[in-house]
């Protein structure tokens, strides 16, 4: 609970005025209804953060900053918006019956103890300046308006529709109308604000659940009325130029538009379910698709390693890993660390995500005929020195592109598969001869990706070590993030990869050629210095980039 204190007696002893100085205030705001801080600020006395900064070494009261933060809806319609408009308050966070609220008066005790009467929770009140909450305001509370004004907007004209006085097949320009157009852009707008990979609009029984997906955890964003589902994957169609006349079959899109100055790429994919049409947009990032080598997150060993790989004139390197393990990324940093004024270097994509400098990139396309298998022949008769295929998914491009590789061309690809031993037994497996395999493949790198504890909350941490971690190191320090408003309480912000990079030298040659397991290659490769992707994951644990408790997440250790 905050101590009974006047905010004047807080700027004065905390030298910001002087006593004349807060009479004079005092006097002034006897003719008005105006807070005292208001008048301060016109008096040229404070600013908004000299009052922030009083209140939060003189009391204790958090400063919140509310640009920094992605507030749950759920914690949002805890109050009205009128509520939080008399009092300039607006809720942030709940953990129990505590509810952290952001207030430009925090020592208002009637405001207090009116959001404690709405919301039946003890109330922790922290500061922020007037303009940063009317702005979450208009922000968080304006979506809730352009929801009600758009399923007004529907209701309106499933009226006209039903007395005959609008065309039921007129669904284009329903969903071209001002208030669907705000919904979209807001909720792609905030994705981009929160650093968000992809956004799922879910159809459930009787809402639409649209969820953010951000350093590869989901999160739920907002629940809307079902009745806008029909109107706002039709309004995503038509801005990714698909058929939204269509909604039995799975489509895919493209979308490309200006948020704040800025071009943002988006790649739209729909499905049909029992429910309706769920909808997947995938953010496209180039700031952290085009990262150099250096930038990648490779291990001291691993990074001469990869680097002579894809210096090599001839033969593959395989990447592997989940969907979302960042091998997009890995292959467009190596093709940016060649020299394309010197090469002929082409790949062939499903999809082209971005645009490089000086390579030639080839889009597969079904309905047109152009797969991997098909665009990597025509690709063999441009005379490359570097081929890059997207996935090797089949047994027929997996044989022209071990044919490219012996054939004086270095080709990198990707694979599905968890361990890097695990790509090598896998072309075997496809109907590729083992021999082959030996001889082409270079090497194969798997990896994953794991959130970044954040700078800003981190603390050494106490849970226990699991057996192979005490193992390496008796004094083994390890940390983890308390939660801040810098990540929005999620003691982790942004990700990082994590590497295992399986050298085909002359043991693992024969091993592939005798068609031993995956387990005894890994074996094998382990006794020549291969570090696994669980020992990459302990060693960002032991630097403090990443926590126990993530890397167990990502690796199983």
């Amino acid at each position: 609970m905050i101590k009974k204190k006047r905010l004047g007696d807080i700027l004065v002893e905390a030298g910001f005025i002087t006593e004349e100085e807060l009479n004079e205030a005092l006097k002034r705001q006897k003719n008005t209804e105006q807070r005292l801080g208001n008048i301060l600020k016109r008096m040229g006395l404070v600013t908004d953060e000299s009052v922030m900064e009083a209140l939060e070494f003189q009391l204790g009261i958090p400063r919140l900053d509310l640009k920094q933060m992605i507030i749950d809806p759920e914690v949002i319609n805890m109050i009205p918006k009128s509520l939080a408009e008399r009092h300039k308050a607006i809720p942030v966070k709940q953990k129990d019956n505590a509810l952290t609220v952001a207030m430009a008066d925090p020592l208002d005790i009637l405001a207090i103890d009116d959001i404690r009467i709405k919301t039946n929770c003890e109330v922790i009140p922290g500061i922020s300046s007037e303009e940063e909450i009317q702005n979450a305001i208009n922000q968080y509370f304006g979506e809730t308006d352009i929801v009600n004004e758009f399923m007004e907007d529907v209701d309106l004209k499933i009226d006209r529709i039903n007395s005959g006085q609008l065309e039921d097949n007129n669904l284009q320009q329903m969903v071209e109308d001002a208030p669907i157009v705000r919904l979209v852009n807001s909720i792609i707008a905030r994705a981009v604000k929160a650093r968000a990979s992809d956004i799922h609009i879910e159809p459930d029984e009787d809402q639409v659940q649209v969820r953010y997906r951000i350093d590869g955890i989901l999160h739920t964003e907002m629940n809307i009325p079902k009745q806008t589902l029909s109107a706002l994957v039709s309004r995503i169609k038509i801005m990714a130029e698909m058929d939204i006349a269509e909604r039995r079959l799975p489509q895919d899109g493209r979308i490309q538009m200006k948020l704040a100055n800025t071009k943002v790429d988006l790649r739209i994919s729909t499905l049909p379910t029992v429910e309706g049409e769920k909808v997947v947009i995938r953010i496209l990032d180039k700031d952290n698709v085009m990262l150099s080598i250096d930038e990648l997150g490779l291990s001291v060993e691993a990074k001469p390693a990869f680097k002579k790989m894809i210096n090599q004139p001839h033969g593959m390197l395989l990447i592997t890993g989940p969907t979302g393990s960042g091998k997009t990324t890995t292959l467009y940093s190596a093709l940016n660390f060649m020299d394309a004024s010197s090469k002929n270097i082409i790949t062939v994509e499903d999809p082209v995500e971005y645009k490089l400098k000086g390579v030639n990139q080839v889009q597969t396309n079904s309905k047109a005929g152009l797969s991997f298998a098909n665009g990597l022949r025509s690709i063999l008769r441009q005379d490359p020195d570097v081929i890059m295929i997207g996935e090797i998914r089949d047994k027929e491009t997996a044989k022209i592109a071990i044919h490219a590789a012996m054939t004086g061309h270095l080709v990198l690809s990707t694979l599905h598969t968890n361990q890097s031993a695990g790509a090598l037994t896998r072309l075997i497996d496809m109907g590729i001869e083992p021999y082959l395999v030996a001889s082409s493949v270079l090497g194969v790198i798997a990896q994953r990706l794991v959130r970044k504890i954040c700078d800003n909350c981190k603390v050494e941490s106490e849970k226990l070590l699991p057996p192979k971690t005490l193992e390496v190191k008796d004094s083994f320090k390890h940390y983890q993030g308390e939660g801040c408003r810098s990540c929005n309480q999620a003691g982790y912000k942004r990700r990082t990869a994590i590497y295992e990079l399986l050298e085909v030298e002359a043991k693992i040659k024969e091993l592939v050629v005798e068609k031993v397991s995956a387990a005894k290659i890994e074996s094998v490769a382990k006794t020549k210095g291969m570090n696994t992707l669980e020992d990459a994951a302990l060693k960002k644990v032991e630097k403090g980039i990443t926590s126990l408790e993530e890397a167990m997440r990502v690796t199983k250790i």
